[in-house]
């Protein structure tokens, strides 16, 4: 079970990444899946979650309405949008599956296969 995350770079506040995580080695219809983020000095938080099939999502207070979670099981890969980047958006970003096609999870504790991690700096 691999997860390669991508996409990550510098970006000026207000700009956009999409971040992408591609899973190998097993059926990523099977899981849901999240992005979660650590920013220097804190703990690691959720951001985005996705339901096996798509069908639901869950995003963080801090970044509804901005960045959108997708997945495209197919490709067995996941997506995060994300828009209108604030200064807070400077992070490791993760992701992450969980064996539970049915629900949003959004409890770190229950996502068992993590990727590496991919840096987002978002400057004036």
């Amino acid at each position: 079970v691999q997860l390669q995350a991508s996409g990550g770079g510098l970006a000026q506040i207000g700009g956009s990444l999409r971040l992408a995580c591609v899973a190998s080695g097993f059926a990523l219809d099977e899981y849901a899946v999240g992005w979660f983020r650590q920013a220097p000095g804190k703990e690691r938080e959720v951001v985005s979650c996705i339901s096996g099939a798509g069908t639901d999502t869950y995003d963080a207070e801090s970044v509804q309405g901005r960045f959108i979670m997708s997945r495209d099981n197919a490709k067995s890969t996941a997506f995060l949008q994300m828009n209108s980047l604030k200064g807070e958006g400077t992070a490791v970003y993760f992701c992450a599956a969980a064996q539970n096609r049915l629900v949003v999870v959004t409890t770190q504790s229950s996502y068992v296969d993590w990727g590496q991690g991919t840096q987002v700096t978002v400057s004036s």
